[in-house]
């Protein structure tokens, strides 16, 4: 449907400014909204003629000041088409809250407007019982071609790369030249005169056809075009609408009104008859059909059929699918280069799909990205993170939107084990060995600035995390500076080879052992090895003596062997080993090495000290929470791994959720720490981590889950409600801002005027807004402050702005009488009297009742009195409780009084004295007297009736009769009558009656009745069936019957045919005659009893016959698979 064209914009971004529209009438087949109606855009949309192939953006602004939750916003094109649902790269929604004016900002963008945007629109805010909507148009016009004025804007450059790059590119000259096409003639043809004529079902192929884009719209001119030119049926009175439309899972109804209301329709689904169903309902109510389809699918997309003989009435019902939402929003990440990355999302449909994009870009599936799916659960997976990774990851759903930050830093490599300077001999292996903390690292190894390439003699090893090289047969040319450098990391380790050169002359003498130890390798301080736990120790001591010494090393009193072990002792010549694989805790100590050979004895003590990573922390707990943050305590590890803690990481999560996010990446030194940016009323679970110079330990046991919450604000508009000797009654109106924490109760407060210290007037908090503070001295000024109290703690106080001086203030004593009981208060006998009549007045006043001026008789009546008001309670009136009570209010000479009646009635007696005074032709006079007990009220009325003596039945001759005597009339020549009287006043009447005490009889005149001589009616009749004998069908092998009814007297003879042949006492036929209803009973007919049958009656006076045709059929082996 074209729209007109309206001046707009022509900018790039166009932004709809607000405009007030009514919303658009309901679809049919759509279930009204029950919400109610009210203006919550504070900014809507405007309708705008947009520019082909530019972007033009909706702006709609909602107040949620007045919400209990956030609103929800629907953009529809239409009036049904969700766009929701087509969010993407043409179609991009936007949503912001300001917290400070509390008002949310929806964004629609519509990206390179196109053709098929044309059209209307609507959106529709929602909240709990609110909603609104308005609507918008957009026209689409062509772009503006600009002419070229300069000559070298058309020399332009391929590439990206900038204008000095790239090859000239001369297609900006070329001039454009229009193809000439063989001009066809056009045929002129009324698309809507196609649609009149055509079925619903073929209104999609005709609009794609002549480029009709507005399906709504086409839809909606039709229907009215419809109404101008009506067709006439002669079936339907109403037909079905063009099209219907219903959300997915809700039921949907369509009518039709026939003009026959016993005509029997039939309803097709895309031409297949549909059968009734739990699905499928049928109802007809006179001339109106209805089907009802419950719980709408996909599948219940189709074009329907009403049809009723040969006339068809056909509609289209479309589904819409209800737009996703996001029930569990992006968490943020914070990874270290390497790490595994894992965002996870929680839709409200499981067979929903999801986009994830990054940074305004679309991901895929490839090498880097995984997406994984598990009911309404979905992944985005990147393996191995790295920095280019950093951004915004965003996912999409038809119905929502979230966004999460990930951020990766680099991973720092610690040194756990340096290189050692080595001095070696000739022949000797070199080893040189350094470890470092990440596994995966790898590294080059360089001798004074040349990289070491392997050879058969110097070979290069990475187990883990240990980095060797390893020199065999030691040269004079391999002394120098060694050094490790790490791949990617700004780090190198160096260690410095020395060669010693000795020159042995052979003197054949005896040397005392030496024991040489290297302090420049593993040792921090004399004669100390520090290990970290799980790592090789393998210490080499020197040792000369001529002859060569024996070795031996103990621990303690044990000696340790040359056996293979975990812990074990290899010598060579001059050289002692002393090994451990796989250090643990138990092997530190003091080890002691002894050489000795004839020519003496040396001694060493080595202190070997195993270093590990810490215990964890222990007792993380909570000690404080905000509206965004809160203070974490915990306690050192108890044992520090040997090595000085250095400090602490802290990571937290949700509860409920599996992943932690880390909150420092720097070691934290102290064991207190304040985590913030957390939401408030969202359970957390912390856990800590401690860090020594090994490394990082095992975490700790999560915290106890804490929630942030902050204190209210101050309670608002704290005045005095009342003040008395010792007393002072406050009142005062909720905090504006609660927060999640919600309100446990106040705290209120006092101090004399002039002093500083505050005391507590209540002990527990109150829930109520109103508080009386007694014990106050009489007389003094005093201040009065509240504090509102949640789980976070107080509220800062609202204090009163003025002192309130503790004095009783004397007022006048008023009794303010109800309006019901300012006149007579009428009550039935055994009802209840609950009077409340408030007063005021102070001090507190003395109240005081009396009935016709006596003392008020507390058993008969219950009076309760407060400090405002006071009570007269009746549990059962009687009458005795009538009368005039007198209510007193007192102080000191100061009085005031009240007079209410009470007048309590039931139901009068019955009259007295009821005779019947005179009668005369049809008449009769009636007296009486009032009743003795007239119920204490009025007597309204009475109410006569009379009764004959031979029926004894009861009639009315009159109510509501205001004078104790009445006439009766019209009554009946020959009888006696007697009479009753009932009195009534405004409870009713009487139970009992008043029964005349002499009766009336109204006598004959003499008039004789003249009997008309009897004359018998000739019954005589000839046969006439007035049912006649209707065509079946029936199933051969079942019983059947076929039955018509006859009058005629005499009673005539009956006759039953087959096929014109009489039928005798044949016993698979049985003939019944039950006054006139005549019935052929046929036991279980075959094919050959189908026929027509007749049935004839004969009397003296005439004949008369029926008949009617009987067919026999067979049931096929598919209609019974079907049962």
């Amino acid at each position: 449907m074209p729209e007109p064209k309206k001046p707009g914009a022509k900018d790039k971004k166009v932004e709809a400014p607000p405009a007030d529209k009514p919303s658009e009438e309901l679809v049919p087949g759509e279930e009204p909204q029950m919400s109610q109606i009210s203006g919550l855009f504070v900014e809507k949309p405007q309708s705008v003629t947009a520019v082909k192939g530019k972007n033009v953006t909706f702006v709609a602004k909602v107040d949620s000041s007045q919400m209990l939750r956030k609103p929800t916003m629907k953009w529809l094109k239409g009036k049904w088409m969700d766009l929701g649902s087509k969010a993407g790269k043409h179609l991009q929604f936007k949503e912001t809250y300001d917290r400070n004016t509390k008002i949310y900002s929806y964004e629609m963008t519509i990206v390179k407007v196109v053709d098929g945007d044309a059209g209307g629109y609507r959106c529709e805010v929602t909240s709990k019982d609110k909603c609104d909507s308005c609507t918008f148009d957009i026209s689409v016009e062509a772009a503006e071609e600009t002419q070229q004025t300069n000559i070298l804007e058309a020399f332009k450059r391929s590439g990206d790369a900038g204008e000095d790059a790239g090859e000239l590119d001369f297609s900006g000259l070329l001039k454009k030249r229009e193809r000439k096409q063989k001009e066809e003639p056009e045929i002129d043809v009324d698309v809507w005169e196609i649609l009149k004529n055509a079925k619903p079902c073929d209104y999609e192929k005709i609009a794609f056809q002549y480029g009709i884009t507005d399906l709504r719209g086409m839809l909606k001119r039709l229907k009215k075009m419809r109404k101008v030119e009506p067709k006439k049926s002669d079936a339907f009175l109403k037909k079905l609408d063009p099209a219907y439309s219903v959300e997915k899972g809700k039921k949907i109804q369509l009518n039709v009104e026939l003009s026959d209301p016993n005509a029997q329709v039939r309803w097709l689904r895309n031409g297949q008859e549909i059968k009734p169903s739990a699905k499928y309902i049928f109802e007809s109510v006179g001339g109106i059909r209805k089907l009802t389809i419950n719980k709408c699918t996909l599948a219940d997309d189709a074009a329907y059929e009403c049809v009723v003989g040969e006339e068809k009435s056909f509609t289209e019902v479309f589904i819409q699918e209800p737009p996703v939402t996001i029930t569990k929003m992006l968490d943020d990440i914070h990874v270290v280069v390497g790490e595994k990355v894992e965002f996870e999302v929680e839709v409200s449909d499981e067979g929903a799909n999801v986009k994830w994009m990054k940074d305004g870009v679309e991901l895929s599936r490839d090498g880097k990205y995984r997406f994984k799916k598990d009911g309404t659960k979905h992944w985005l997976i990147i393996n191995e993170a790295t920095t280019e990774d950093i951004g915004t990851y965003y996912v999409y759903t038809s119905g929502g939107e979230s966004k999460a930050e990930l951020e990766v830093e680099e991973k720092e490599l610690q040194v756990l084990q340096s290189i050692a300077d080595l001095t070696l001999k000739a022949a000797e292996q070199a080893v040189f060995k350094c470890e470092v903390s990440d596994e995966k690292v790898t590294g080059k190894w360089f001798k004074d600035g040349v990289e070491v390439t392997p050879s058969n003699r110097i070979k290069m090893t990475h187990m883990g995390r240990t980095h060797k090289l390893v020199i065999d047969d030691v040269k004079p040319e391999d002394a120098g500076d060694y050094t490790f450098v790490p791949d990617g990391y700004a780090l190198s380790l160096s260690a410095k080879l020395n060669f010693l050169e000795i020159k042995i002359d052979y003197v054949p003498r005896q040397e005392p052992p030496k024991i040489h130890l290297d302090t420049t390798g593993s040792f921090v301080n004399k004669n100390t090895i520090i290990v970290v736990a799980g790592n090789k120790l393998r210490f080499d001591v020197d040792i000369t003596g001529e002859p060569p010494p024996t070795v031996c090393w103990k621990k303690g009193d044990m000696e340790l062997s040359e056996a293979e072990g975990r812990v074990r002792v290899e010598t060579r010549k001059n050289l002692s080993c002393f090994i451990i694989e796989g250090a643990e805790r138990s092997d530190e100590g003091l080890y002691h090495i002894t050489v000795t050979n004839p020519a003496g004895e040396d001694k060493a003590d080595v202190m070997v000290k195993i270093v590990d990573v810490p215990d964890p922390p222990e007792n993380v707990k909570c000690t404080g929470v905000g509206e965004d943050s809160a203070s974490i305590q915990w306690d050192p590890p108890k044992f520090d791994g040997g090595v000085p803690v250095k400090g602490y990481l802290m990571e937290r999560k949700k509860k409920g959720s599996s992943r932690w996010t880390r909150l420092n990446f720097d070691i934290y030194e102290s064991t207190t720490y304040d985590a913030k940016k957390m939401i408030e009323g969202v359970l957390y679970e912390m856990r800590v981590f401690a860090v020594n110079g090994i490394g990082m330990s095992q975490p700790s046991a999560s915290s106890k889950p804490f929630m942030p919450i902050a204190p209210t604000s101050e309670p608002t508009r704290l005045t005095v409600e009342d003040v008395t000797d010792g007393t002072c009654a406050l009142k005062w109106l909720p905090p504006e801002r609660i927060g999640a924490g919600g309100i446990d109760g106040y705290i209120i407060e006092y101090c004399v005027e002039g002093a500083s210290e505050w005391v507590q007037a209540n002990e527990t908090p109150v829930e109520k807004n109103s508080y009386r503070v007694r014990g106050l001295p009489v007389g003094e000024k005093m201040l009065f402050r509240v504090r509102a109290v949640n789980i976070a703690g107080r509220s800062p106080p609202a204090v009163m702005a003025q002192a309130v001086t503790i004095r009783e203030i004397v007022e006048r004593p008023k009794i303010r009488l109800p309006r019901q009981l300012r006149t007579k208060y009428i009550k039935r006998v055994g009802e209840k009297v609950n009077l409340v009549i408030p007063f005021q007045g102070k001090p507190r006043p003395v109240v005081t009742w009396l009935k016709d001026g006596a003392p008020l008789d507390t058993k008969l009546v219950n009076v309760r009195t407060s400090d405002v008001d006071t009570i007269l309670f009746i549990r059962q009136a009687a009458k005795e409780h009538s009368g005039q009570y007198t209510l007193s209010v007192q102080i000191e000479n100061m009085e005031d009084k009240v007079t209410l009646e009470i007048q309590i009635v039931d139901k009068p007696g019955p009259p007295i004295a009821v005779t019947v005074t005179d009668v005369w032709g049809f008449n009769a006079a009636l007296e009486w007297k009032p009743p003795k007990d007239n119920g204490n009220c009025e007597i309204t009325g009475y109410t006569i009736q009379k009764a004959d003596l031979k029926t004894k039945e009861w009639f009315t001759v009159l109510e509501h009769n205001r004078r104790p005597s009445c006439t009766a009339s019209d009554l009946v020549m020959g009888n006696e009558y007697t009479f009753r009287v009932f009195s009534e006043n405004i409870c009713g009447m009487s139970d009992d009656a008043g029964i005349s005490k002499n009766t009336a009889v109204i006598a004959k005149t003499g008039l004789k009745q003249k009997q008309q001589p009897y004359k018998e009616k000739d019954m005589c009749s000839s046969p006439k069936f007035i049912t006649p004998l209707i065509d079946r069908s029936v199933i051969a092998g079942y019983s059947a019957a076929i039955s018509c009814a006859v009058r005629g007297h005499p009673k005539p003879k009956i006759i039953w045919m087959k096929n014109k042949m009489i039928i005798g006492e044949d016993p698979k036929y049985l003939m019944q005659n039950n006054q006139g209803v005549l019935t052929l009973n046929i036991r279980k007919p075959s094919l050959f009893d189908g026929g027509k049958y007749t049935c004839k009656a004969i009397n003296d006076l005439g004949e008369d016959e029926v008949e009617c045709k009987l067919v026999v059929r067979v049931i096929t082996e598919k209609e019974e698979a079907k049962k």
